[in-house]
């Protein structure tokens, strides 16, 4: 059995600031660290291995690993994530969000005024939005489904990995087998501080996405 937590990081600084994301690196608000402690409190409750939170806690008693962006926003609450079970957290920029090359950082408006819009048909992975620097999806899939089977092929059967929105979509195609070149339609759209629990089932080998987009836990 295998069991994978995929956390899209909480509420960040660039959301309330309507910058645009991608490989900005802002970091987590005061209501994202929030959110943060609420995705442990969630994964410690269900994986039920969680050490407490004293200095002197034990590790828990199956492997449990923590995968991140190294981007601040997802590693700061992969890092909270981890300090409930007493591991380290293993980043890789491979995980990072898409790329939008020169609009990184600017406002919202700078970059709709300026995105060539995806097209219905034709080409959809190796489309350009425009800006200079910015990743087709092509690029992104490229990188993010080496990412998840380097972590796969880990030996440990309980793993969490934080990432974002649109990447977190494609680690889900990468999950359950989807051809890259089938990646030109898909998307899940996934809500910040949601988790979905992949499972692989021993019986059958089938990779299951058990739970889409959780939310409940960010209520209150």
């Amino acid at each position: 059995m295998r069991h994978i937590y995929l956390v899209t990081h909480p509420e960040a600084q660039h959301h309330v600031d309507g910058i645009v994301g991608g490989w900005h690196d802002s970091v987590l608000t005061a209501r994202g660290h929030q959110q943060a402690e609420r995705i442990a409190d969630v994964l410690a409750s269900r994986i039920g291995q969680a050490a407490d939170r004293r200095d002197d806690a034990e590790p828990a008693s199956e492997p449990v690993e923590v995968y991140s962006s190294d981007l601040r926003r997802a590693s700061q609450a992969a890092e909270r994530i981890a300090r409930r079970f007493s591991v380290e957290v293993h980043t890789d920029a491979r995980l990072r969000e898409r790329s939008n090359g020169e609009a990184d950082g600017r406002p919202q408006a700078w970059l709709a005024e300026r995105r060539i819009p995806l097209p219905e048909y034709g080409d959809r992975l190796a489309h350009h939005d425009g800006p200079t620097g910015a990743e087709t999806r092509l690029a992104l899939v490229e990188r993010l489904y080496p990412a998840l089977a380097d972590i796969l092929s880990r030996p440990a059967t309980t793993q969490i990995i934080v990432s974002h929105g649109s990447a977190s979509s494609y680690l889900i195609a990468a999950w359950i087998g989807m051809p890259m070149t089938s990646t030109d339609r898909v998307f899940f759209p996934l809500t910040s501080g949601s988790i979905t629990t992949l499972h692989r089932n021993n019986t059958h080998f089938s990779h299951q996405v058990l739970t889409l987009n959780e939310t409940a836990h960010l209520l209150g």
